[in-house]
């Protein structure tokens, strides 16, 4: 079952992305490689309740990692059309534990039920960590963590967040961080 919503998703992406440019070149010719890396995330990062993909995009690598873990509910954060779009017909057609959120960040949190809290929060290569990444400190459970999928080990200090630990994938790293609370 696992394995034909990854094939129904991988497929989707590809006829969406046809129309629509949802991923880049590499991506598109890469696409199982970033699948996996997905899934191999799933190993590490053992996603449960509430996990928010800021800048999701494609879908990668969150619905790969919704589709493997049923007992997480997914929150998507993406602020262009076409690609939330897609990402609510995937969650639809996939029949994920998601929400999609089609808005910048800032204005998303204003949305959020007050008591909502995110064990974890993930994402690819968005913007400046940095800068973001604090704003959802408020919004983590006291043990929660960020991931970020990145190309190299390096990793900024970010405020309210210590550097957790670097695990080399596939294709890159998953750099983690830990909430100060």
């Amino acid at each position: 079952m696992k394995n034909d919503r990854l094939d129904l998703y991988k497929k989707l992406l590809l006829s969406w992305d046809e129309r629509m440019n949802l991923i880049g070149p590499e991506a598109r010719a890469n696409l199982d490689a970033h699948v996996n890396e997905a899934l191999e995330a799933v190993e590490i990062l053992r996603p449960r309740g509430e996990v928010l993909d800021f800048g999701s995009g494609g879908g990668l690598p969150a619905i790969p990692m919704a589709i493997i873990c049923p007992d997480a509910r997914f929150h998507l954060v993406e602020s262009s059309k076409k690609k939330w779009a897609f990402l609510k017909h995937v969650v639809r057609d996939c029949k994920l534990s998601a929400v999609v959120h089609g808005d910048r960040l800032a204005r998303a949190l204003t949305r959020f039920p007050p008591d909502l809290q995110f064990s974890l929060v993930t994402s690819r290569a968005v913007g400046n960590p940095g800068e973001w990444l604090p704003s959802l400190a408020p919004w983590m459970e006291p043990d929660g963590r960020a991931a970020l999928f990145q190309g190299s080990v390096e990793a900024p200090e970010i405020h309210q967040f210590r550097k957790g630990a670097a695990h080399k994938l596939s294709r890159g790293y998953l750099v983690t961080f830990h909430v100060k609370q």
